[in-house]
């Protein structure tokens, strides 16, 4: 499992994508310093995923550059660590949790982590794998990374929103790509109510995305 402080928005301002994600520093710090004290020896627990998807909104939610967010995210592993956590803790990048490229010339400092990048298909335009291996792929080279969060939806299936719309081509080309780089990947949501879904009901009917992961997805 991987637990995540699933908010959006801008932890250094303070200010957020829409009311469900607000919270605090003071809060995050003290959810992390709680789940490290409960679950900091779960072997079921592999990561703490710190903070979702830190993004400025190109300036509508404020600024924060890779050094403030570093220092924060540096602070939190300070705490989960002290507060006995063994679990890997995971750093996003910015942009919606995207962008790496200002990690790889200023790592955080602290051993025994990973990196987070969401690349959904419109983060970028095709050919995609050049723009990816720019933008987050080449830590990987360096660094363990995860995307805990990849998927898609057609233009016209409930739930469709920039930047997660596309087809199976974007599935081939992203599982693809994380092979050839050896990165891990978690796919973009089992429920029926958030988007992408993998889901279109509680009695587990696959959708379409939904339909090409449990195909694509290895089985063990």
């Amino acid at each position: 499992m991987i637990i995540d402080w699933h908010s959006i928005g801008n932890l250094h301002s303070e200010l957020y994508q829409a009311p469900m994600y607000n919270t605090t520093k003071r809060e995050t710090f003290e959810f992390w310093r709680t789940i490290a004290k409960r679950y900091g020896d779960n072997p079921t627990v592999a990561c703490l995923e710190l903070f979702n998807e830190p993004t400025t909104y190109n300036g509508q939610l404020g600024t924060c550059s890779w050094a403030q967010w570093k220092e924060i995210m540096e602070e939190l592993i300070v705490i989960v660590r002290a507060n006995g956590a063994k679990n890997i803790p995971l750093v996003a990048g910015f942009n919606w949790a995207y962008d790496l490229r200002p990690a790889m010339d200023d790592p955080i400092d602290a051993a025994g982590i990973a990196y987070v990048s969401h690349p959904y298909p419109q983060k970028r335009e095709k050919p995609w794998a050049p723009q990816w291996e720019l933008d987050w792929g080449k830590m990987a080279d360096k660094y363990p990374v995860i995307l805990t969060e990849i998927g898609f939806c057609g233009p016209d299936e409930r739930g469709a929103h920039i930047p997660v719309i596309s087809d199976e081509s974007y599935g081939d080309a992203i599982t693809a790509y994380a092979k050839e780089k050896g990165i891990s990947y978690c796919v973009w949501v089992f429920d029926p109510q958030w988007s992408p879904m993998l889901i279109e009901d509680w009695d587990h009917t696959p959708t379409r995305q939904g339909r090409y992961w449990k195909e694509a997805i290895p089985k063990y």
